[in-house]
This record gives C-alpha cells, structure tokens and sequence, in this order.
C-alpha cells in the first residue's frame, strides 16, 4: 500500500512538473512533504539518509560553485567571454552552438558538467543578447553536451563517483572505458544539433556588425579581482581532480573554495547571494525526498529486481537490460538517486558473472545508460535542472518540454550507439 503511494505522489508531481500548470519548486516541497508525512520517507531519513533523503553533497556542491560563479562574474569575465566567442564566430549561429559545446563537452570531464554549466550558461546568455537572438537553443545543447562530456571520467557526472566508489573503479579505468565512446557520440551530437536545431537559428547582420566592432579586453573590470579568482578558480578544479587521490568530498571542496574566493575577492556578501539559484536549491531538495519515497517502499528496488531476474545467465541480455533500463528509468528519477540506489543491485549482480571482465562490462553498461539517460528529461539531470534556473533567472525561460523533446532525442541516439560499443567491445 504504501508503494502504491509513493507512486501515485510522484506521479501526479511529476505529471504537474511536466505540464508546468503549478510552480515545480511548489510541486516538489509539497511532493516530499506528503512522502514524509504519511511516513513513505522517515523524517529523519529526509534530512540524514545517503540514499533516501536530501543529497547534501550536490546541494553544497552547487552551492558552492554558485557563489564562486557571482563572485567572478563581477570581474567582467563573462562579457569578456560572451564577446570573444560571437566575434570567433562572426555570429553565425551553428558555428557559435559548436563552439559553445566544445567547450562545454571539453571542460565538462574535469570540472564536472554542473560546474561547467555554472560557468558557460551566463556567458551564453551574454552573447545571445549581444547577438539578438534566443538563449534557449544554446542552453539546451550545452546540458545535453555537458552530459555527454561528462561521461567520459570519473569525476565529470555525479553518477559516475557513485559506480567508481561502488566498483571499485579508478579514474584511468574511466578515460580508457568511457572516453573513447564519448568522443565518437559528441561528434553524432554535433551534427544532431544541427538536426534539431536549425529552425530555430537567427542571424541578425547588423547586431554581429555591432559586436564585431567590440573590444573585449575592455570588458574585464577589475583585473587584480579577475587575477584573484582564476588562482582560486584553478585550486578548485584542481581538488576536482585530485578528488580520488585525497579523498575529499567535490562539496567541500566547492564550500571551501566559495569560502577562499570571498575572503580574496572582499566582495559584499549581498553581491555573490544575489546569484544564487535558491529556487534551483530547493527544487533539487525536494526532488530527492519525491526520489527517496519510492526508495524507501522498494519500488525501484523491485523494478531493478524484476529486470535483472529475466535475464538469467544470459550476460549480454543483462548488459543490454542495465544500458537500457538506466537510461529509461534514470530519466525520470534523477540519475544521481536512480544510480545510488541500483548500484548494491548490479554489484549483486556482478558477484555471479563467471570472470572479473564480463563484471566490469555490466558496469560499464550501467555507467553508460545512467549518464546518457540524463539527457531524458529536464528533470533527469543536475546540468539540466540548473540550465533551467540560470534560463529563468535570465527572462528566457524553458519549458519541460521545450528542453525534454531534444533531451529525448539525444538519449536514444546516444543509448543506441552506446548498446553498439558495449556489444563490440565486451561481447564480441
């Protein structure tokens, strides 16, 4: 009864989540409250649980990143940036959207694909206004390409630290595994975009001319404040890095490395607050009780036992079943919470293959179908929650379903040739 439930609450939630009829911040505070009070979730579950409540380490670690993001931004950087690439481009739009996801797909393995997002959407908000033309194209492909690029280690999506620590699983074991297959989607993704995107392409002649008559140096304010940042900017990308190696939490080092960016920047505290994506925050908090709710009445634990249970010893079959089935459920749950909870399940799993690399394929199998599951939906991914809220922010906001019907394209394209890659490479 209470799995049932648990369903119908999340359901309805994510039903009004999807046709936008109320606020989705209001929708998910009220969604978990209800799974907590008829006792789906335990209140102490809500606020300590690791695996049923409130993900404390993406909450501070957006936090985090959010502050240091409003402290920059005050350098000029940013406008800096913007103008740079419409004139690299000379403002023609697929070039520009290339562009854009390069570097976003680049910088996404090493800073995380939250991170990078924090960093590339206010810049492309920038230029798009510069250029005249809609932002919203633009942030779409960069969280679908965040997500894409992210895939490729083990520190670029949140999912991928829960299946390296879970595997066991090294950073090397991400570049040599994943990396290669992610190379050859981001290049598919490039010529999708094109694909997706062309309609909605504009070209104004006169606001390029504009831009391309810009200096950009002039754009940085403050040089000794810029100078300030990227030290500290690069010491946290750095403990990014070294994240496996110093076994600190990516949430402690973003808090410390807000904390180290305010004391050296000296900014008013109402400054760097001000753009924080509170509603962002909040939205994430009560999305992971909703998620909690059906983990603490076993349905997707039954669900995860169900697939499993159909494939038997047939090892590709269960790969198959794992590439699949995470990117199917994992867009719709959030793939953060979806993978905590599977992961004791496809360890489980692993424990009966009969040699260590057919275990290894079906976690790579799970790795892949969780990471470009995240493109599903506009709920299904960190990068995708806060491109909404940087959109919002910016008065360009993005439907569900403006951002889910590309989102869904992605996800079967990548899932596809990723199920071809784990055939070929593990099974053949």
């Amino acid at each position: 009864m209470s799995a049932l439930a648990a369903i119908a609450i999340f359901t309805i939630a994510f039903v009004l989540i999807a046709t936008e009829k109320v606020h989705r911040v209001a929708v998910a505070l009220f969604a978990a409250g209800m799974m907590a009070l008829l006792g789906l979730v335990p209140g102490k579950d809500v606020f300590f649980s690791e695996h049923a409540g409130i993900d404390w380490n993406v909450i501070f670690l957006l936090l985090g990143m959010m502050i240091i993001v409003g402290v920059i931004k005050q350098t000029g950087v940013f406008e800096f940036l913007a103008i740079w690439a419409a004139k690299r481009s000379s403002g023609r739009p697929y070039k520009l959207l290339v562009l854009l996801m390069v570097i976003t797909a680049v910088a996404s393995p090493f800073l995380d694909n939250v991170t990078t997002i924090m960093l590339v959407a206010p810049v492309t908000v920038l230029v798009c206004r510069k250029l005249g033309i809609p932002a919203a194209p633009y942030l779409i492909a960069e969280a679908l390409a965040s997500n894409i690029g992210g895939a490729a280690t083990l520190i670029g999506d949140p999912p991928n630290i829960i299946i390296g620590s879970r595997a066991g699983l090294t950073f090397n074991d991400f570049i040599v595994h994943m990396a290669p297959i992610v190379v050859v989607l981001f290049v598919l993704f490039v010529l999708l975009a094109w694909v997706m995107f062309r309609k909605r392409f504009e070209y104004h002649p006169e606001r390029v001319a504009e831009v391309m008559a810009l200096d950009e140096r002039a754009s940085i304010t403050d040089r000794r404040l810029l100078a300030r940042c990227l030290a500290v900017l690069t010491l946290v990308v750095t403990g990014f890095a070294l994240h496996a190696v110093i076994h600190v939490e990516p949430a402690i080092i973003a808090l410390l490395g807000a904390g180290l960016m305010v004391l050296v920047a000296r900014v008013d505290t109402s400054v760097y607050l001000q753009e924080v994506e509170w509603s962002t925050l909040v939205f994430f908090m009560g999305l992971f009780v909703m998620v909690g709710g059906l983990v603490e009445t076993g349905v997707i634990h039954h669900i995860g036992t169900w697939a499993t249970g159909q494939v038997g010893d047939d090892w590709f079959l269960a790969a198959t079943g794992l590439l699949f089935g995470s990117a199917i459920l994992g867009a719709f749950f959030d793939n953060i919470p979806y993978v905590a909870t599977m992961a004791p399940i496809v360890e489980d799993i692993v424990a009966t293959t009969p040699d260590p690399a057919t275990g290894q394929s079906l976690w790579w199998a799970f790795a892949l179908g969780a990471d470009f599951g995240g493109n599903g939906t506009a709920v299904a991914a960190s990068a995708n929650v806060v491109v909404l809220g940087i959109a919002a922010r910016s008065g360009e906001p993005i439907s569900f379903w403006q951002f889910t019907r590309y989102g869904i394209v992605t996800t079967v394209m990548t899932t596809v040739v990723a199920w071809g890659y784990v055939w070929l490479r593990y099974f053949t």
